[in-house]
């Protein structure tokens, strides 16, 4: 089960912290990713690493503003969001799949098994 909190509304420019806790099964073989959906588009891929955090993979949208971090103590993945715009609104959702991080599968909707439900992220001009 994923729990994912943190959304809120900030100023372009400001910073956000999601947070996804896991529970109901040991994540140390699983690659978690983030993704997006905004009025009226496609979910779309944001970020995705191992639990371990020893690989990581950013759309390119977000490279260099967002960071993926972990917690295992607290089996929480985190996503930081620095310099926001108003074009990353958006709901996020986190998600995972047992298995390692292959690129090809980590970008798609379809290559994740479990999703939590949603933050939503607002970022005004």
């Amino acid at each position: 089960q994923l729990q994912a909190s943190g959304g809120g509304l900030v100023q372009a420019g400001g910073s956000l912290r999601l947070s996804c806790a896991a529970s109901g099964r040991t994540f140390s073989t699983y690659t978690m990713g983030w993704f997006r959906q905004a009025p009226g588009k496609e979910r779309e891929f944001v970020a995705a690493s191992t639990w371990s955090g020893g690989m990581t993979y950013y759309a390119d949208s977000v490279k260099g503003r967002f960071t993926v971090s972990r917690d295992n103590a607290k089996n929480t993945v985190y996503l930081q969001m620095n310099s926001l715009k108003p074009e990353d609104t958006a709901v996020y959702y986190c998600a995972c799949r047992e298995g390692p991080l292959i690129r090809t599968v980590a970008v798609t909707k379809g290559g994740y098994d479990y999703w939590g439900q949603g933050t939503l992220v607002t970022v005004s001009s």
